[in-house]
């Protein structure tokens, strides 16, 4: 006789659909922040007339405040609550998306990054709350497959940024190319200037509208309270019991470098679709555009592979799992440096489907376990986001190289990402031999 298995969203003969439904959304919000940020780097290079190096601030400052706020964010849930975690989170994100009003109205780069890592603050709050809470509503068998299903429709936010992104701010930019910028006069300079940051504002203004319209709906819904009978910090302790343990450890590694590789490659598809374009004979806005939406369906397929490989975790594991995704976005990379021409673009946007599970799939694997010092894994596995903020600028510095080893600098860049998919690989493999048996420590 087989044993039947409870609903995936009944935990303890609870049911937490309307829960899980308002929760995800927030998934889908702070994806919309992500991938309608990630081109902001080409777009204030143009607007400012900066260096890829300097325009990719924007992503020191998006995902600083991940980092920076993880672990108060961790202390905040464990004193109070997941949902008091996730309002904060929303209240932040709403007012770093109205900051980007005054920041327009001062002229400078400079307020527009403090805008961004105040909305990540919210962002990280949002991720340490959310991403535990999800994993409260099911049982221990069915909490990494909850969590992949909630990640699921993080990419639908995703698509939606990419979209705004393409034809609410690149296509309404000025024409003007970064070397007829470079020509104008102070006062030209200054109009267009204007110009532009009046366009991209608008859509973030827009969102902030829509985060505090969801604050107001999930401040009046009665949540469960999964995970929020102990209020004590340890704070020291617990972090010394959880980094103690390896597949957690590991896992803060791995995530750093997952992030960061997601962050490079869907930051610098605009530089490296702009360079193959290009040289067939577009313009630099219209090739900027297009490769956006190259970046869009990277995106699609992205959505599409994590809905079927979370389908292919109920006959894989998880470990080998990743790690054969980790492999077959490794040697895409390798298309993506070697090859100078459109196909290297195709292996760009193919690696989206290898990244799809990453996330998620570390994020359940490094959880596994921890109880109610998920809390502070969360925020560890947050903390990691940082790869986000550290390798993007690394990768820029070589782009801005122009050439490098007789081949253009932003094909090399992408070593960068390769490097992250080896780390990603062993971690995948490592997972496999612990579930396995065969590896200790």
């Amino acid at each position: 006789m087989t044993e039947k298995k409870e609903p995936i969203f009944k935990n303890d003969g609870v049911r937490y659909i309307v829960p899980f439904i308002l929760i995800t959304s927030c998934f889908a919000l702070w994806g919309f922040a992500n991938d309608i940020t990630n081109p902001m780097v080409k777009a204030f290079s143009k607007i400012f007339r900066m260096s890829a190096t300097d325009g990719a601030l924007v992503q020191v400052a998006f995902y600083g405040g991940y980092f920076a706020m993880a672990f108060p964010a961790a202390m905040f849930i464990r004193r109070f609550s997941y949902k008091a975690g996730v309002l904060v989170g929303l209240g932040l994100y709403a007012f770093g998306a109205f900051m980007f009003y005054p920041a327009k109205m001062t002229g400078d780069y400079y307020p527009f990054l403090i805008a961004y890592f105040i909305l990540t603050c919210g962002l990280s709050f949002l991720e340490t709350s959310c991403n535990p809470y999800i994993l409260s509503m099911g049982t221990e068998t069915s909490a990494t497959r909850l969590l992949n299903l909630a990640q699921s429709f993080n990419p639908l936010g995703s698509l939606l940024g990419m979209f705004v992104a393409m034809n609410f701010i690149q296509a309404k930019l000025s024409p003007l190319d970064t070397s007829a910028r470079s020509q104008l006069s102070p006062e030209e300079f200054e109009a267009v200037k204007d110009y532009d940051l009046g366009v991209l504002i608008n859509p973030y203004l827009a969102i902030g509208l829509v985060i505090l319209a969801m604050f107001l709906v999930i401040l009046f819904m009665k949540m469960p309270k999964n995970g929020d009978s102990n209020h004590d910090i340890n704070f020291m302790p617990t972090l010394r019991r959880i980094f103690h343990l390896p597949h957690f450890r590991e896992g803060v590694v791995a995530q750093f470098f997952y992030v960061g590789a997601q962050i490079m490659c869907w930051t610098f598809i605009i530089q490296y679709g702009t360079r193959v374009l290009m040289a067939e004979g577009m313009t630099e806005q219209a090739a900027e555009v297009l490769s956006q939406r190259y970046n869009i369906i990277a995106m699609c397929i992205f959505c599409i592979s994590r809905f079927v490989c979370t389908f292919l975790l109920r006959y894989l594991n998880t470990g080998q799992l990743l790690m054969i995704l980790a492999i077959a976005g490794g040697l895409l990379t390798g298309g993506v440096i070697m090859l100078q021409n459109i196909y290297g673009l195709y292996c760009l946007v193919g690696v989206s489907a290898c990244m799809s599970l990453m996330f998620p799939t570390i994020y359940g694997i490094a959880l596994t376990g921890l109880g109610d010092d998920a809390k502070f894994g969360a925020a560890g596995l947050i903390m990691a986001i940082l790869g986000g903020s550290v390798l993007p600028p690394l990768q820029a510095s070589i782009i801005d190289c122009g050439e490098l080893l007789g081949m253009p600098a932003v094909n090399v860049s992408f070593v960068m990402p390769l490097i992250c998919f080896v780390v990603i690989a062993v971690y995948g493999r490592r997972t496999y031999l612990r579930s396995v048996g065969r590896l200790k420590g």
